[in-house]
């Protein structure tokens, strides 16, 4: 299979990359500014080429995309799932009457119209058997559990959701599997080392679910944890 994961520099998005080599998928590594030293190394562990293929891909470059889309459509590229990682959490601990609305503006950015644009140019690839259409979201975006806190996060994680059920809905006739996902609080740059979940646990479960090794029950809507685990909208 042939998986599409943004953000994949570090992090979550570096972890499920990793992990997906190692059962034998082909990556498609996407990075703004080109990749890290990490990527590198997970390169020439697995020999590059069309096993691990590092491209630059900013969420918020609609026009980069649709060139990395094109990229892939003429090389006779198909995808058998996309997951959107890249995220940003700014403005931490601001309350809303100190929340300059530009850090609002930048999350929205990434966090939602990233995964947006990628869908809108690398739907038409996304071609392969049992193909999946992964969104990385989290429990902050839970309108139940609502907080008052993290406010362009959470609310762009709720709106996320909102996005990963209209896409469910769209692609359910060509039997895509589409799902925002939990991925626990984990050790990332995001995370913090407080965190106390490893990302490497995190993307093995992102893994079994995206290969159908775990299948979530027929819940009411497309929000799981990292096991499967419905969780509240």
């Amino acid at each position: 299979m042939n998986i599409l994961i943004t953000g994949a520099s570090r992090g979550l998005g570096y972890e499920l990359a990793a992990e997906a080599l190692e059962r034998g998928h082909a990556v498609i590594a996407g990075a703004r500014g080109g990749g890290s030293v990490k990527l590198a190394k997970l390169s020439e562990e697995y020999g590059g080429g069309d096993r691990l293929a590092i491209a630059e891909l900013d969420v918020t470059d609609e026009a980069g995309i649709q060139a990395l889309a094109a990229k892939l459509k003429q090389e006779g590229r198909t995808l058998g799932a996309i997951i959107n990682n890249a995220a940003i959490l700014n403005a931490r601990d601001t309350q809303i009457e100190d929340l300059d609305m530009a850090d609002v503006a930048a999350t929205f950015e990434i966090n939602l119209y990233g995964p947006m644009r990628v869908a809108k140019h690398f739907l038409p690839l996304l071609t392969e058997e049992n193909a999946a259409f992964f969104n990385i979201s989290s429990e902050s975006g839970c309108i139940t559990n609502a907080y008052p806190g993290d406010y362009p996060y959470s609310i762009s994680k709720t709106a996320l959701n909102m996005f990963s059920e209209q896409l469910h809905r769209y692609l359910r006739p060509r039997g895509v599997q589409v799902l925002s996902i939990h991925p626990g609080w984990i050790k990332t740059d995001m995370g913090s080392e407080r965190a106390p979940g490893d990302p490497r646990a995190s993307a093995r479960g992102i893994l079994d679910l995206l290969e159908r090794r775990v299948v979530p029950e027929n819940h009411r809507f497309r929000f799981v944890d990292f096991t499967g685990k419905e969780l509240p909208i």
